[in-house]
């Protein structure tokens, strides 16, 4: 007896810390705190499937506390016996159905409507694209933005507009990962043998009230380091994000030149290990397939190191010096020979001057 309590405490106490754990997070990461319109739609489906499973339960509990109290036995007398009722079988049939009807309409609709990706290609009198498209390329474990009509190629913070559409085409470089922005929707798969397309939308407001950052995860495991897979989405106004452009069309003329003498020596050895790999041009000439590492175009004003770490000179140092143990099974191991201090100290401070403007 003592034992059965003992486990029913242990019990106790585990639900009831599952039930207070379940409510942690960040209101970034959370798909209940929606910030574009696909997302609130997403959203209103979820209330509306809770409310009718709740009022399912409310209800059979309410039956069977009047069935239990009305009908409980009294005595040894057998009670009248009612079976092959039409009118209740009637009523348990349709009402199931009309509460499937509820959900089922506006869900079809929703997913019609999220799917319809029908403008991704309308062209204006010269034959530009309306709409901003960006290619998203997943890797192991890295993201990847083209943006093939303004001719940009970045990686790990995804910056779009405010207050408008933006059309993705995702697709797989190695393995099957998802793209998902918990507060902003979507989460569809990036597979290698095809393109998925999708959209979304950032409210301006709801921007502003998460410091214009959202927090993106790859939702489909991928490997050892499918947990680490993380990116940034910067949604920021569209004069913003027009001079953000501009900047980064500049760097392709442009790229940033090292100003001290330490950065300098960075710079010698980032050409000696790391160019093979690695562009620091936002230029998009190279095709897509021959794209094996991420583009470090504008690193220094990234919000984050390998997509988790802070973005921070001693982070930096230690993504360089054991990647495989920030993020195991990464292609980055074991690719450049072992760096000295000294040279973690200049490769870190040329890193560090790659900014946007």
């Amino acid at each position: 007896m003592k034992l059965w309590l003992q486990k029913w405490r242990l019990i106790s106490v585990l639900a009831i810390l599952a039930l207070v754990l379940s409510g942690c997070g960040e209101p970034f990461l959370s798909a209940l705190t929606p910030a574009g319109e696909v997302a609130k739609q997403q959203y209103d489906l979820i209330l509306l499937s809770i409310g009718i499973m709740t009022l399912v339960v409310v209800v059979v509990i309410i039956i069977f506390t009047f069935a239990i109290i009305k009908f409980r036995r009294k005595d040894d007398r057998i009670p009248k016996q009612v079976e092959g009722s039409h009118t209740l079988e009637i009523v348990w049939t349709v009402i199931p159905i009309i509460l499937l009807l509820i959900l089922a309409v506006p869900t079809v609709a929703v997913t019609f409507s999220q799917g319809d990706v029908s403008a991704i290609d309308k062209a204006d009198a010269d034959g530009n694209r309306e709409n901003l498209v960006v290619n998203v390329r997943a890797h192991l474990y890295w993201w990847e933005f083209e943006y093939p009509d303004l001719g940009i190629v970045t990686s790990q913070d995804l910056v779009i507009p405010t207050d408008q559409k933006v059309y993705f085409q995702l697709e797989g470089a190695d393995v099957k990962h998802s793209f998902w922005v918990p507060p902003l929707g979507g989460k569809l798969d990036t597979n290698t043998d095809n393109v998925n397309k999708f959209w979304l939308t950032v409210d301006s407001d709801k921007a502003e009230e998460a410091g214009n950052v959202f927090y993106g995860k790859c939702a489909e495991l991928c490997g050892p380091s499918h947990a680490l897979m993380d990116f940034k989405v910067k949604a920021v106004p569209q004069a913003e994000f027009e001079d953000w452009v501009a900047n980064m069309q500049n760097l392709k003329e442009e790229e940033p030149a090292a100003t001290t003498e330490l950065a300098q020596k960075g710079e010698e050895i980032f050409n000696q290990s790391c160019i093979t790999c690695h562009a620091v041009s936002p230029s998009n000439d190279t095709p897509p397939t021959a794209r094996t590492a991420p583009n470090l175009a504008g690193f220094a004003d990234r919000e984050t190191i390998a997509g988790i770490l802070e973005h921070n000179e001693e982070e930096l140092k230690n993504w360089l010096k054991d990647p495989e143990k920030i993020k195991p099974g990464n292609k980055m191991t074991g690719t450049y020979p072992e760096l000295s201090d000294e040279d973690l100290d200049a490769l870190t401070e040329y890193l560090m001057g790659l900014k946007v403007q």
